[in-house]
C-alpha cells in the first residue's frame, strides 16, 4: 500500500466515524460502534495501526501522526456521546427527587491527644520554650547510656524495650532529645520535645505500647527545684483550670536527682476512685526532677556550673483526665462517634 492510499483510508474513516457515533441511540449501540472503530481486536483504527508496518520507512511518521490525530478525534466524540446517552438514561429512569435530604458529611476534628499537645506547647511557648525533635529509632547510648541508666537496668531488657538491633531501639521516651540538644546548643536551654515513644506494655485502660510523650528541659546557671515546681504548677493551673488540685510525690528516675511525680485530681471520678485512677483519686500526668549531673557531663557540660530540670508527660493520660474518658484504648479506636465530640 502506498502512502497516498493509506492516507485515503484514514480520511475515509475520519469522514464516516462522526455520523456512525451520532446515530447511536442506546448505550449498547454505542458500545458496538466503539468496538468497530477503536476496538483493540478488530477496530478500524487498530487495522490502520497494523497497516503502518507495510509503508515505506520515510512515510511511517507522517502516516502515524495522521492516524493518531483521527483516533483522538474519534475517542473524544465517543466520550461525548457516551455522556449524553448516560445522562438521558438517568433522566428517564430516575428523576431527581428534590425533596430528599442531603447526605451528612463528617467535618473532621483534631484528635484529643493532638489537642492536648498543641495546648501544652502553646502554654510553654509563652514561658520561653522552643520545640526540639529527635529520631524515633534511637541509638541505645542516647536512650539509656547518656541518661545514666546502669547497664543492668530492667528497662534495657527485651521484655521492656523494642530493639531494632544490638545498638538501636525504638525510643522508650523522648529524653534522648535532651542530650542531643545539649550537645548542639550551649545553655541557657529551654526546650519542649513532643513525639511518639514505644514500650512493651500491655494494652489496658491506662497503658498502650505506642503513645505520645512531651518532654521539657531547662538548663542554665542557678536553676533550682523551686523553678521546676513553680513552672509545672503554673502549667497545671493554665491547662486544667485555676482551681486544679495537684501534688508532687518523691520518685526515682536514673536521669534526674531528686525526682518527683506530679498528679492531678482525677477528672473522671473527681477523686472518688475509679479504674482510670486505679481507685486512688489521682492521675499521674508527668514525672520530673533535677537533671542528673551525669547527664550534663555526658552532653559535654560542666555540672559544677550548670543545673537544670526536666519533665516528661503523657498527653493521652492528660486527655483522659481532662475529658473524662474512662479507657485509653478509646483514643486508638478511630471511632467517629467519639472524635465527633471534639469538632470545634
Amino acid at each position: 500500500m502506498t502512502l497516498s492510499e493509506f492516507l485515503a483510508s484514514v480520511e475515509q474513516l475520519a469522514a464516516d466515524a462522526p455520523a456512525q457515533i451520532a446515530a447511536t441511540a442506546t448505550l449498547d449501540e454505542w458500545t458496538a460502534v466503539r468496538t468497530a472503530l477503536v476496538g483493540r481486536q478488530a477496530g478500524r483504527i487498530t487495522d490502520l495501526m497494523t497497516g503502518l508496518a507495510a509503508l515505506p520507512k520515510e512515510a511511517k511518521r507522517e502516516a502515524g501522526q495522521r492516524v493518531n490525530a483521527v483516533k483522538a478525534t474519534i475517542e473524544a466524540a465517543l466520550d461525548a456521546r457516551q455522556a449524553a446517552l448516560e445522562a438521558a438514561a438517568q433522566g428517564a429512569s430516575t428523576p431527581l427527587d428534590r425533596s430528599m435530604p442531603g447526605r451528612a458529611h463528617w467535618r473532621g476534628a483534631v484528635h484529643p491527644v493532638s489537642q492536648v499537645i498543641d495546648e501544652v506547647v502553646e502554654i510553654f511557648r509563652e514561658l520561653g520554650f522552643t520545640i526540639a525533635l529527635g529520631p524515633e529509632a534511637e541509638g541505645a547510648w542516647y536512650n539509656f547510656g547518656a541518661l545514666n541508666f546502669p547497664a543492668d537496668h530492667p528497662a534495657m531488657d527485651m521484655h521492656d524495650t523494642l530493639y531494632l538491633g544490638a545498638d538501636q531501639v525504638l525510643r522508650t521516651h523522648t529524653s534522648p532529645v535532651q542530650v542531643r540538644t545539649l550537645q548542639q546548643y550551649p545553655p541557657p536551654v529551654r526546650i519542649l520535645a513532643p513525639g511518639n515513644v514505644y514500650r512493651r506494655d500491655f494494652f489496658d485502660p491506662s497503658h498502650a505500647p505506642m503513645f505520645a510523650q512531651v518532654e521539657g528541659l531547662v538548663v542554665d546557671e542557678g536553676v533550682t527545684f523551686a523553678d521546676l515546681k513553680a513552672t509545672l504548677s503554673h502549667f497545671a493551673r493554665r491547662f486544667f483550670g485555676a482551681e486544679t488540685t495537684t501534688r508532687f510525690r518523691p520518685s526515682f528516675f536514673p536521669f534526674t536527682e531528686p525526682s518527683a511525680e506530679m498528679d492531678v485530681r482525677c477528672g473522671v471520678c473527681r477523686g472518688a476512685g475509679c479504674g482510670v485512677c486505679k481507685q486512688s483519686g489521682w492521675i499521674e500526668i508527668l514525672g520530673a526532677g533535677m537533671v542528673h549531673p551525669a547527664v550534663l557531663e555526658a552532653a559535654g557540660l560542666d555540672s559544677e556550673t550548670y543545673t537544670g530540670w526536666a519533665f516528661g508527660m503523657g498527653p493521652a493520660r492528660t486527655a483522659l483526665s481532662r475529658h473524662g474518658i474512662p479507657d485509653i484504648r478509646i483514643l486508638y479506636d478511630s471511632d467517629v462517634r467519639v472524635l465527633d465530640q471534639f469538632v470545634s
